[in-house]
């Protein structure tokens, strides 16, 4: 598919599975709880870059107490639509966390490999605590034994874009969580 052309990228979309209102609802609420939560505690969000970085710049806006941000990054994908079961950390946090509530902020939890490896490297650098926060969960393609502390919406096993999400690096502008259909005429 040529991404370049108009008709093309939209025919990948098949159709829209969250909208940007709910997205927008449910993050709303996640950021009353974490202010809730962590009032007068040293706050860390940590987003995994690329998906999370939508979500995480409007849960931080969600949040109204003072937090700061951190960026890592892990792949697996490699521009597939099947997780490829090696997980690879390409961008790691450079700062000291022994001082911090820290929170994951992650897109989506799939087979789990990637965020489990995230959340065990984390650990060991002893936070005061660590939470799992996603926008979107897909329980039935679990291959470890991870669950989200915070997750906004539990999905099937479709492949999803938007919202930061995306298929050979398009679609993460799109407003909404979409299902991705290649072969849709």
């Amino acid at each position: 598919m040529n991404f370049l052309q108009e008709e093309a990228y939209q025919n990948g979309i098949d159709r829209v599975l969250i909208s940007e209102q709910e997205i927008k609802e449910a993050i709303r609420k996640a950021g009353a709880q974490i202010d809730a939560e962590y009032q007068g505690k040293p706050l860390l969000l940590v987003s995994i870059l690329k998906g999370a970085f939508i979500f995480l710049a409007d849960l931080a806006r969600a949040v109204s107490i003072p937090c700061e941000i951190g960026f890592m990054q892990a792949q697996s994908y490699f521009e597939n639509t099947e997780s490829s079961g090696t997980v690879e950390i390409i961008l790691d946090l450079t700062q000291d966390i022994s001082n911090y509530h820290v929170i994951i902020v992650e897109d989506i939890i799939d087979t789990g490999r990637t965020l489990s490896l995230v959340a065990e490297q984390l650990r060991a650098r002893n936070p005061l605590s660590l939470k799992i926060l996603t926008l979107l969960d897909k329980p039935e393609r679990r291959e470890v034994n991870l669950k989200a502390d915070i997750s906004l919406f539990t999905i099937r096993d479709e492949f999803v874009i938007g919202y930061g999400l995306d298929f050979a690096e398009y679609y993460r502008n799109l407003p909404y969580i979409g299902v991705y259909q290649p072969e849709k005429k």
